[in-house]
């Protein structure tokens, strides 16, 4: 379940990634509105945080479009915007909630986790086999028990667990584990799949290697 950031303040949007990783989401960053609509184009995102003063295409206007091509996500607008008619208008144009910089970061945290709990219909854990993941409080669960995992970890565990059963390939996990802005060797994801695969060694879900294209995560229990 993967964030779009949208914001030109490089500063901020720094400091709002390192911190939202930190919590457990995966995150993308793009500073204007143009890359932001292709980007939603290319792959779904569980929450889009949205700034309205953007170069180019301004908030609102990519709020519009997004909403018109059919992106569901819920949108969060974040923005130092204080007249209530750009409020109304963004609410009007489909987003979903609204928060006013400067802002906390324990409070976007719980905004989004209220908008994923919104999505999930109020039931956030889904499982496969003994392993579970609450997709709202960011954690899996191994017979009910938290699994301690890396940043880069949970990412390559999330990318199969939403896939399970199916071959995801070595180039999408790339995507899901590295940052547009990391600069990373491709053979570098085999390290992540190996430190998964230990942590569930005494598991019966179990990552396999389909040879030359990539990975699928199994279980001998099925999926619930």
């Amino acid at each position: 379940m993967r964030l779009l950031l949208i914001e030109d303040h490089q500063e901020l949007a720094a400091w709002m990634v390192k911190s939202l990783r930190a919590d457990g989401f995966d995150m993308d960053h793009v500073p204007d509105g143009e890359t932001a609509l292709t980007m939603l184009q290319e792959q779904p995102y569980g929450v889009i945080l949205l700034d309205l003063s953007l170069p180019g295409i301004d908030g609102l206007e990519v709020l519009r479009i997004a909403r018109a091509r059919g992106v569901g996500a819920p949108i969060l607008i974040l923005t130092a915007r204080t007249e209530v008619a750009d409020r109304i208008k963004g609410l009007d144009l489909g987003a979903d909630d609204y928060i006013a910089k400067p802002f906390d970061l324990g409070e976007l945290s719980a905004r989004i986790k209220a908008q994923l709990r919104r999505t999930h219909g109020g039931q956030p854990v889904t499982r496969f086999g003994d392993l579970a993941f609450d997709s709202v409080e960011r954690i899996f669960l191994l017979r009910d028990a938290p699994l301690m995992l890396s940043r880069r970890e949970h990412a390559v565990l999330e990318a199969l667990f939403i896939r399970a059963g199916r071959v995801v390939t070595r180039e999408s996990l790339l995507g899901r584990v590295f940052s547009l802005d990391d600069e990373v060797n491709p053979e570098a994801i085999e390290l992540y799949v190996s430190r998964v695969r230990k942590k569930l060694r005494d598991s019966k879900t179990t990552i396999t290697a389909v040879r030359g294209i990539g990975y699928l995560l199994e279980s001998n229990h099925g999926s619930d």
